[in-house]
């Protein structure tokens, strides 16, 4: 005669989370404690009964974070096969924080990162082209 074994912990919890998926997001909702906080949107209490025309009105962050963020860029020109690092700096006072480069021409960036001061925007790019010149742009996102 065949014993009955024990079912393993992995069926178990299969059995449970299928039964609590059966019984739909209620119950669900009333098993996880973070659930009551979706029940009321976090930035809705910031509204407190204002129209559309006056929640429309209100700063978001792109318009708050605008004079904070600004991009420059210096243009650069290669000789076929040739490769070399460009830099370019940020306004006085502004650190780089993200830079990169554009070009119609087959280049290859093969690095990009900060300027040793932070300043600006180093890029290392190679003409690909054995016969053709390229030239391009090399740019920088700074903020104040």
């Amino acid at each position: 005669m065949s014993s009955i074994r024990r079912p393993s912990p992995a069926l178990v919890i299969a059995i449970v989370a299928l039964f609590s998926s059966l019984s739909g997001t209620a119950v669900a909702a009333g098993v996880v404690p973070m659930a009551k906080k979706a029940l009321f949107a976090q930035n809705a209490g910031k509204l407190k009964g204002k129209t559309l025309a006056q929640v429309a009105a209100m700063p978001g962050p792109s318009t708050s974070a605008a004079p904070l963020v600004s991009s420059t860029a210096t243009p650069f020109a290669l000789a076929p096969s040739e490769e070399k690092e460009f830099i370019v700096q940020c306004p006085a006072g502004r650190k780089a924080v993200s830079g990169g480069y554009t070009t119609a021409n087959l280049v290859l960036g093969l690095d990009t990162r900060p300027s040793a001061d932070g300043a600006g925007w180093a890029v290392y790019l190679v003409n690909l082209s054995d016969s053709q010149p390229a030239a391009g742009a090399v740019q920088a996102v700074c903020l104040k």
